[in-house]
Formats: structure tokens, C-alpha cells, sequence
């Protein structure tokens, strides 16, 4: 106990320091949500991979999902890493930054308001972002608190309010670079933590083939794997159907996040775009595979615990918890700081991100007409508290377990938001129309689904809506009035600028 407790007394104060360190770059609204631009390669990348993975994918996916498809579960953290980190930021990364830089835009219902040349886009996109923000934020405390339950037997309320209560100052703090720093030391930690922790269960297991050989063994649920035998270490699990959803929700639904997309915005320079690609591409082999990977032994710890005592089914935010209790306690305390630096990370992005949209999009100019920088800073400053009491207030009530939190909120986020995004940063012909016909089909399936349950898993219901704005946009699109074209080319012709670049770069003359 003394040396889990070193561990997080240290993490805390470093954490804190990084904070008041990046106070001075908190005094405009351009360095309190982008940092100035001023954050090189190696911070943006950990930023975005940071961002990307949190208690939910740790304690809530890894149990769930392992639980499900067995092994073959590490395909969500490969997708993850493929289409979530490495085609993001190929497709995304340089694009996004050059036309949000074009039409100064610093957050994604902005930049919807100006390349749509639409206030109320603006203004309803800032609101989803606000509202659907909420249930993954808590989804982040449930797991966590979780997890400081095993290790600490600290009461679930105290874990959120504390966790929720730190998070805060250093993110009032220190704004967009604090987070950036902070991200950079807690992926370090991250990626050390994973890899022991893995090798440690395997070890506990008598070594991987030992494991996959216990897997193997499993009998089969009928019920789960139609009687396959094996099913559990099989290339594609017992459910490849379902296991593709959870893939494309977790991957695809990045491209659509406000907080995930929030990163390109404040990439400094091309050096950023080629190091940052190859970066967080790894960082999420390494973490999100070795979650999910971890994962898919979790019925090696098949106990009367990790069960519900009335319904006799499997808690699944249970699972992760119960294999790493029977880690030594040194372990226990990384794997703890490993969580800890995960979810912080997320926190802290979700929380500038939610604040500095609804400040910026929706109270700037319209209810209130004229706000100074200072003053613009200061009501972010006062919405993230808003926001993470809101947040700890579901938390600590949540409706269902973790992962159909985070379901719910990318479903609907994704789905708004991914189809118009990518399809307004490549194709001049997207209208206005399109754009409000994506919003209502993100928001309309995945609230529908929650009360009509039409799609029985809420990730699956994320999948659909963010295809179904894949396939609206364009088809709307070309059924609708277009927008007036001297703006659209004038915007595009960002795109056009001519740069001199080093022969290293172009062998062009």
C-alpha cells in the first residue's frame, strides 16, 4: 500500500508542476485551446494517442470484449491502430490542419459554421458536443474508480470526485499545453505499464502458449460460440459479425470526434504531420493491442466475483479488475498510474474540448455579443467545472455499464459529425442540407436505439449511424441547393498555396 501510494502521490504532483508550468500559455483563447500551434510532433502524437485510449478501453472494452471473442478481440486494438491512428492522420491530419488554419476556425462546430457558411450548423453542432461529451466523461470515472477500488478499497464516490477534482485545476491551469505535456509523460508510462502488466498475466498463466492452451480448452457456451470448438483462440473469435462493428465504431468513429480531430488543429508544422503519423501508429499497436490482447484471456479468470449475484451474467467492468488482482502490489501500483495516466489524458481533452465549443460556438456572439480574450478564457475556464459536475453527477448514477457509455456517446458524435467532416474537407459539392440530414440521423439512430433497442448493441447502433452518414451526405448532396461557389472556391484555394519546400522533401524543380 505505501508503494501504490508513493507512485500516485508522485504522479499527482508531477502532473500539478506541468500545470502551473503551462499557466503562461493560457492568457489568449488560441493558447488556451490549440497551445499557440506551438506543439511539435512528438506531444501532438502522444496528445492524439492519449486521447484515444482511457479507462473505457482498459477496464470496460478490454473485459467485455476479450470476454466475447476471445483473442480475437486483438483486432479492434489493430484497427484501432490502422484506421483509428495511421489512415486518421493521412487522411485527416494535413487537411484538417491547412483549411481549420484557412478559416481560422478552433473548434469543429466552427468549423463547420464557417466551411458551411451556417451560425445555426455552429451552434447545434457545439450543443451534441456538449451534451453527448457528458456520458463519456463518465464512462472514463466509472472505469477508473473501478479499478482504485481493487487496489485502494477506496469507496466509487470518493474515486470520482477526487479523480474529477484534479482533473480540473491542472486543465484550468494550463489549458491545451498543460494537457499536451502531461499526455507526453502519461504515454510513457503507458506504454511501459502495458507491457509489464501482459507479461506479468502470461507469466501468472504459465507463459502465452500456456495461456492459449487453457483458452483452447474452454468449453464451448453454445449459446456464444454455436458449438465451435476452439472459439475463444480462433482467428476471428465466435462472432466476426459483431466483432467488425466494435472495430468500426472504435477506429472509424475517431475521424468524427471533436476531441480526437481537436488535435490537427493545433499541429505546428509538416514535421508534426510525417513524425506524428508514425508515433501514435505505434503508440496504438502498443496500447490498444495489449489492452485488447490482455483482454481475451479474461475467461482464464473465470470467478464467482466477476458475476452479477442476481442475474447470475458477468460483470463486465468487473473482469480486467479481478485479473490484475492478482498481480504482486508493485505491479498493482503501475498498473493503477497506468489507468490513471490513460483517463487522465482523456479527461482533460474531453473536458477543453466540451468547454472551449460551447464558450466559443454557442456563448460567444450570439448570448453574448462581445467578449474580450480574457474573458473568453475565463467562462472556458468556468464551463469545464460545469462540465465535470454534470459529468461526476452521472458517474456516480450511471444508467448501464462502461461500454455502452462510450457507445452511446460516439454513436451519436461519429455519426453527426464523421460524414460531413471528412467529405467537407476533400468535396466542394456537400451542401448545407446534408450536413443537417447527418446531424439528425447520428443523434435520431442512437437515441432511437436507446428507448427501441431496434439494434440490440449500442456499438453496433454507432456503426450504423455513422455508415448511414457516409451514405446520406453524398446522396443529399446532390438533391439540394448548392452553396454559393465563389465562397466554396475561395475556401478550397487554401489547398492551392504555393510553399518552397527542400529537394529532401520534393525531387520536383
Amino acid at each position: 500500500m505505501t508503494v501504490k501510494i508513493i507512485l500516485l502521490i508522485v504522479f499527482f504532483a508531477v502532473m500539478a508542476g506541468v500545470g502551473i508550468y503551462a499557466r503562461k500559455s493560457t492568457k489568449s483563447v488560441d493558447g488556451f485551446v490549440l497551445g499557440g500551434h506551438a506543439a511539435g510532433p512528438w506531444l501532438t502524437a502522444f496528445a492524439y494517442g492519449t486521447s484515444y485510449f482511457s479507462a473505457v478501453v482498459f477496464v470496460g472494452y478490454a473485459g467485455q470484449f476479450g470476454w466475447k471473442y476471445g483473442i480475437a478481440s486483438t483486432w479492434i486494438g489493430i484497427g484501432n491502430a490502422v484506421i483509428g491512428s495511421l489512415l486518421a492522420w493521412v487522411v485527416l491530419g494535413r487537411r484538417t490542419r491547412v483549411m481549420s488554419h484557412h478559416l481560422k476556425s478552433k473548434t469543429m462546430p466552427d468549423f463547420f459554421g464557417e466551411r458551411f457558411q451556417s451560425k445555426s450548423l455552429k451552434i447545434v453542432a457545439s450543443i451534441i458536443v456538449f451534451v453527448f461529451l457528458v456520458p463519456y466523461t463518465a464512462s472514463v470515472y466509472n472505469g477508473l474508480s473501478r479499478l482504485f477500488g481493487m487496489a485502494f478499497d477506496i469507496p466509487y464516490t470518493y474515486c470520482v470526485i477526487a479523480m474529477a477534482a484534479f482533473t480540473g485545476i491542472y486543465v484550468i491551469l494550463g489549458g491545451y499545453m498543460a494537457t499536451a505535456i502531461n499526455d507526453f509523460i502519461q504515454g510513457i508510462i503507458m506504454l511501459f505499464g502495458i507491457t509489464a502488466v501482459i507479461a506479468a498475466v502470461l507469466s501468472g498463466q504459465g507463459g502465452f502458449m500456456e495461456a492459449v492452451r487453457k483458452m483452447a480448452e474452454i468449453p464451448s457456451d453454445v449459446a456464444v460460440t454455436q458449438g465451435q470448438p476452439g472459439a475463444f483462440v480462433s482467428f476471428f473469435g465466435p462472432d466476426p459479425l459483431n466483432l467488425l462493428g466494435v472495430v468500426i465504431l472504435t477506429s472509424l468513429g475517431t475521424w468524427g470526434l471533436p476531441q480526437m480531430v481537436h488535435k490537427f488543429y493545433a499541429i505546428k508544422d509538416e514535421k508534426s504531420i510525417n513524425t506524428g503519423t508514425v508515433i501514435s501508429t505505434i503508440f496504438a499497436v502498443v496500447i490498444s493491442g495489449g489492452c485488447y490482447f490482455l483482454g481475451g484471456f479474461g475467461r482464464l479468470f473465470d470467478n464467482p466475483s466477476i458475476y452479477n449475484p442476481d442475474t447470475g451474467v458477468p460483470v463486465f467492468d468487473s473482469i480486467v479488475p479481478y485479473m490484475l488482482s492478482t498481480l504482486p502490489d508493485i505491479l498493482i501500483g503501475i498498473v493503477v498510474v497506468l489507468v490513471l495516466s490513460a483517463s487522465m489524458s482523456t479527461l482533460s481533452s474531453l473536458v477543453l474540448t466540451s468547454s472551449s465549443t460551447l464558450t466559443l460556438d454557442c456563448i460567444k456572439g450570439n448570448i453574448v455579443k462581445k467578449m474580450s480574450e480574457k474573458k473568453q478564457v475565463f467562462v472556458m475556464q468556468l464551463l469545464i467545472v460545469f462540465f465535470i459536475v454534470v459529468s461526476v453527477v452521472l458517474a456516480l448514477n450511471p444508467p448501464t455499464f462502461i461500454a455502452q457509455l462510450m457507445g452511446i456517446s460516439w454513436g451519436a458524435l461519429a455519426g453527426a459529425f464523421l460524414a460531413p467532416f471528412l467529405y467537407g474537407l476533400y468535396w466542394k459539392g456537400v451542401t448545407r442540407a446534408a450536413v443537417w440530414a447527418s446531424f439528425a440521423a447520428g443523434v435520431g439512430i442512437t437515441l432511437s436505439n436507446m428507448y427501441l433497442k431496434y439494434i440490440e448493441s449500442p456499438i453496433n447502433a454507432g456503426a450504423a449511424a455513422m455508415i448511414a452518414g457516409l451514405l446520406i451526405v453524398p446522396v443529399v448532396s446532390l438533391i439540394t441547393p448548392k452553396l454559393e461557389k465563389e465562397k466554396v472556391e475561395d475556401i478550397f484555394s487554401c489547398y492551392e498555396e504555393k510553399v518552397t519546400i527542400t529537394v529532401k522533401r520534393s525531387l520536383e524543380a
